[in-house]
């Protein structure tokens, strides 16, 4: 039984994250702001309160882990703020980057030290933080965020394959969630998650800082 940490956990992906890994018999420690009926009801460790962007907040929760050891750490939680030129938010921009980028590089630093030789990071992000890929503008804020997390995981795998910690920057695929209004072209958070376990299972050295789509398809940067 590996024992694994999510953030965002308390509904979409993160939630499903979650169930699928307690399915499979894994240990989950479920981190989020606030708790959910949904994760209330799977039998997992839920660690509340905890707010990523904030600094005294995390400290808290790598008090809360002291003695862990944890095999998956899932660092799922962001946020979308959809903009275009004409409604270029700056403050909502550096909110994005703050929630979406610098949060998860702080955390995973913070949570290396409670990651033996052989454990997996996983970081969430968007084929929308592909430059190459991006063909319809926009979404300013959430686009250059996630750009800057995909960088962030890259220089992670280098960093971290020392301490024998390989790193996996994964896109979900357009999934029926409440960030997204549940888009009804989306696909399910359980298909989503079913592929996104793959790619964490298929992870290794030899393809640590691979950007991957949850179907296996290797994305361009």
């Amino acid at each position: 039984m590996a024992n694994y940490l999510v953030t965002g956990a308390n509904r979409g992906i993160g939630l499903e994250y979650c169930r699928q890994l307690r399915q499979r018999g894994e240990r989950v420690i479920a981190v989020c702001r606030q708790t959910s009926p949904e994760l209330d009801a799977l039998d997992v460790q839920r660690e509340a309160g905890i707010e990523l962007s904030d600094a005294a907040s995390t400290a808290e929760l790598t008090k809360r882990l002291d003695g862990e050891q944890l095999n998956g750490v899932i660092l799922n939680a962001g946020i979308l703020q959809s903009m275009g030129l004409v409604d270029l938010d700056p403050e909502g921009i550096r909110r994005q980057f703050e929630v979406n980028a610098l949060a998860p590089l702080l955390l995973a630093r913070s949570l290396v030290p409670l990651m033996p030789p052989g454990s997996k990071l996983a970081l969430m992000t968007s084929r929308m933080g592909s430059i190459e890929d991006n063909s319809s503008g926009g979404s300013y804020g959430y686009r250059m965020s996630k750009v800057a997390l995909n960088i962030a995981g890259k220089s992670l795998a280098i960093d971290l394959a020392p301490r024998g910690i390989a790193v996996a920057i994964l896109h979900p695929g357009l999934v029926r969630t409440r960030m997204i209004q549940f888009n009804p072209s989306g696909i399910s958070p359980e298909q989503s998650v079913r592929g996104l376990l793959a790619r964490i299972d298929a992870l290794s050295p030899v393809n640590s800082g691979t950007f991957w789509h949850a179907n296996g398809e290797v994305l361009p940067w």
